[in-house]
């Protein structure tokens, strides 16, 4: 709780960590691009998102809304943010030197491949295992 806020931290774990090799940063880089700008433009998120951007360790990203919620309360959100990478088409918003200290580290082919697996892989078939963390 943040002043009379409550903020929930979600980890979308795209890789299993130490056991899968992690995302390289072109492509983490692309996601967090094109996952601010939908949260950013969605008519309801965008007045509940804190913050998304990528786990230092490259084996996913953290998405911060306002509000006591559930990883089932956030299950359509994702899929739809997922979607939305997997199928993007054109320059990568913000990937330019004015809006980017790093601009020229994306690679969206590589962003939409990785969404892609996550989405197949793990958002179509999520369990009890992939929404809470371990006891």
């Amino acid at each position: 709780v943040i002043g009379e806020h409550t903020l929930t931290t979600f980890d979308i774990r795209m890789k299993e960590p130490n056991n899968e090799p992690v995302i390289n940063t072109a492509e983490l880089h692309t996601i967090e691009h094109l996952g601010a700008t939908f949260l950013r433009n969605h008519k309801e998120y965008d007045k509940i998102t804190v913050y998304f951007g990528p786990m230092g360790c490259r084996t996913g990203l953290y998405v911060i809304f306002k509000g006591d919620l559930k990883s089932t309360d956030v299950i359509n959100i994702v899929n739809e943010m997922f979607e939305f990478i997997m199928n993007y088409e054109g320059d990568v918003p913000g990937a330019d030197a004015r809006s980017c200290g790093n601009y020229q580290d994306m690679n969206l082919s590589m962003a939409k491949y990785e969404a892609t697996k996550f989405y197949n892989e793990v958002l179509l078939n999520l369990n009890e295992e992939n929404l809470n963390y371990p006891q």
